[in-house]
């Protein structure tokens, strides 16, 4: 890998703080590679051989069941993924695949438990980030048990409001047929919820939101940190 590269990776909170013997070790046994649109990743119930790390482009994590498939989450730069099962030295619980050409860095599963073994500093950015993932994990329940299929939407478009420098006009990060699987609603749902919320101060045309009266969403909406913000 190129040195930029390297010294990208080690901006990352799981290696900032990695003694630099024991991050030379990792980066000797990582590699780059990079792979067009919708190409699959990593298979839900093969062995975690490589912690991955999506540097360029975005990924989709997805799972599938009896003829059923949902997503779970899409990662863009810089992420890692899936680190619970690399440490458990586990199979995969999803499957991921890339949604445009995408640069993703590969590191050893054995290096990085062996790492973790041995960096006192490494081993503590793991728990924090697995404390993260776990956090997030329960979040992302509540939002889908606690809210109405509208609710989930709405609270969805005002979170990526407040990302995108509450501008008040965006694009989605994602198709909606993506979308309406990862707020657990059928497109068909989805496209009524969106009618709906244009009573309560937005619109989505096409791929464009526009969100004409934040109050009134919000008020609708009711977003709370302990659901929507991803630093609580």
């Amino acid at each position: 890998m190129r040195s930029s590269d390297i010294a990208e990776i080690r901006k990352l909170p799981l290696f900032k703080d990695v003694s630099e013997d024991n991050f030379a070790r990792l980066m000797r046994g990582a590699y780059m590679q990079t792979f067009p649109p919708f190409v699959d990743l990593i298979t839900e119930g093969d062995s975690s051989d490589f912690l991955h790390i999506v540097f360029e482009g975005s990924i989709e994590l997805y799972a599938q069941w009896n003829g059923r498939e949902s997503t779970l989450g899409t990662l863009r730069p810089i992420s890692t993924f899936i680190l619970a099962a690399t440490i458990k030295d586990a199979p995969y619980l999803m499957s991921a695949r890339t949604l445009e050409k995408s640069r993703v860095i590969l590191l050893p599963s054995a290096d990085v438990r062996e790492t973790f073994l041995r960096d006192q500093d490494f081993s503590r950015a793991i728990v924090d980030e697995l404390a993260t993932c776990y956090r997030t994990t329960v979040k992302y329940s509540k939002n889908i048990k606690l809210r109405n299929s509208v609710e989930r939407l709405a609270n969805y478009l005002l979170r990526k409001n407040k990302a995108f420098g509450n501008a008040n006009v965006y694009e989605l990060p994602i198709e909606k047929r993506r979308l309406a699987s990862f707020l657990r609603m059928t497109p068909e749902n989805l496209s009524r919820s969106l009618k709906t919320l244009r009573d309560h101060g937005a619109e989505v045309d096409g791929n464009t939101v526009r969100i004409s009266n934040l109050e009134k969403l919000s008020e609708f909406s009711k977003p709370t940190p302990l659901i929507d913000d991803p630093d609580c």
